[in-house]
C-alpha cells in the first residue's frame, strides 16, 4: 500500500512527458526541434536549473487549446492518485503561456475544469496556484495575478519561481493583491538562493509555506524560527539531486530538518523531467536514508498540516495516513 499524502510541490507543465509531448504537437501541427522521443529524452541530463529551465519552456510550446491543458492535467491527476497522492496543490506558470500568446481563459479553463472534477474522477482533491516568474518584472505578474483573477475560476493562492536571482521585493505588489483577495501565498527560495532568500520572502512576501527551503540549514537562526513558527518546507529530493543542489539522497538533510522540529514534506516538482512522482521520492529517499514508518507517517502528516485545505480534509488524510502506518505493522 502506497503512502497516502499530499503533494504541495508540483509544477503542472513539469509533469509533460514526452509521449504527450509528441501527442500534442501532432494535434497542433507543433513541428518540434527533436528528432524522435528518444532524443528529447537525452537532453535531460541537467548540468542546473536554468539548463532545466530552457527545455521546460521550449516543450511547452505544444500546449495551445484549452483540450491541451485539460490533457495535461488529467493525466497528471491519474498519475498522481496511482501513487498516494491524496490532495494536490498544482502549480501554474501562467506567464509563460499567455507570453507565446495562449489566453489566460484557454490555460486557467483548462486546468479548472480537471481539478474541479479531480474527486469524482481520481479520488483526490486539488487546488491551483498560479506562479509568478522571479526572472520577470514584478509588474508583469501583478498583472498576471489581475488576468488570472478576471477569468471565473477558483484559485488556491500564488507562488513565486523560476530561476532565483534578485531580491524577491518587487513582488510585493502582487502579493499583497493575492492576500487581499483571500489567496494564500508561497515562494521558491533557498534552492539555488541563499538562506538570506528564505528569511526575505517570509519578510517581504508574507509567505505560509517555502518551496525547497533546503538552504536554510545556512542559517541556524532561521531554522529555529521555521520550526517555531511552523512555517513548512516543501522539499523535493530528486529534483534537488538532478539539479545538483545536493549530491546524492544519501546526504539529503531531511532527518536532520525533522529532528530540529521543521515540518517537511516530500514532492516531486517537475516529475517528468527529474525522474519520479511522488511515491518514487518516497521510495528513494527510504532506500537513501533507511526512514522508518515512524518517519515516513510523519512526513506524510507534515503534508497534511501544510496543506491549504480545511479542518475536515486534513483529519481525513491525518486517518489515511495512520491506517497506512498500522498496515505496515511497525
Amino acid at each position: 500500500m502506497t503512502i497516502p499524502t499530499a503533494e504541495l510541490h508540483l509544477h503542472l507543465e513539469g509533469t509533460l512527458e514526452p509521449e504527450l509531448i509528441y501527442t500534442l504537437a501532432e494535434r497542433n501541427g507543433v513541428q518540434l526541434p527533436w528528432a524522435d522521443i528518444d532524443d528529447l529524452r537525452s537532453r535531460y541530463d541537467f548540468t542546473g536549473l536554468q539548463h532545466f529551465l530552457d527545455l521546460y519552456y521550449a516543450n511547452m510550446a505544444v500546449l495551445r487549446t484549452e483540450e491541451d491543458f485539460a490533457d495535461l492535467t488529467r493525466a497528471y491527476l491519474a498519475r498522481a492518485a496511482a501513487g498516494g497522492v491524496r490532495h494536490t496543490e498544482v502549480f501554474l506558470d501562467l506567464q509563460a503561456h499567455t507570453a507565446r500568446g495562449v489566453s489566460a481563459e484557454v490555460v486557467l479553463r483548462g486546468v479548472s475544469g480537471a481539478l474541479e472534477a479531480a474527486e469524482g474522477e481520481h479520488g483526490l482533491t486539488a487546488g491551483l496556484i498560479v506562479t509568478f516568474l522571479r526572472h520577470l518584472p514584478g509588474e508583469e505578474a501583478t498583472a498576471a495575478l489581475r488576468e488570472a483573477l478576471a477569468v471565473d475560476v477558483p484559485l488556491l493562492g500564488v507562488g513565486l519561481c523560476s530561476s532565483e536571482t534578485g531580491s524577491a521585493a518587487p513582488f510585493r505588489e502582487a502579493f499583497e493583491l493575492a492576500a487581499a483577495h483571500g489567496l494564500h501565498r508561497v515562494a521558491h527560495a533557498g534552492e539555488e538562493g541563499p538562506a538570506a532568500n528564505v528569511t526575505e520572502v517570509l519578510d517581504v512576501l508574507g509567505v505560509e509555506r517555502v518551496d525547497h527551503g533546503l538552504r536554510s540549514l545556512e542559517d541556524d537562526a532561521l531554522v529555529d524560527r521555521l520550526a517555531a513558527e511552523r512555517v513548512p518546507l516543501t522539499l523535493c529530493p530528486l529534483s534537488n539531486v538532478r539539479l545538483q543542489v545536493v549530491d546524492s539522497l544519501e546526504g539529503y538533510p531531511v532527518r536532520e530538518l525533522m529532528d530540529r522540529g521543521v515540518v517537511v514534506t516530500v514532492n516531486s516538482d517537475d516529475p517528468a523531467y527529474f525522474g519520479g512522482y511522488v511515491d518514487d521520492n518516497y521510495r528513494e529517499l527510504t532506500a537513501a536514508l533507511g526512514l522508518t514508518t515512524a518517519e515516513l507517517a510523519t512526513l506524510a502528516h507534515h503534508s497534511a498540516e501544510a496543506a491549504f485545505v480545511t479542518p475536515e480534509r486534513r483529519a481525513r488524510l491525518d486517518a489515511e495516513i495512520e491506517e497506512w502506518r498500522a498496515a505496515q505493522g511497525e
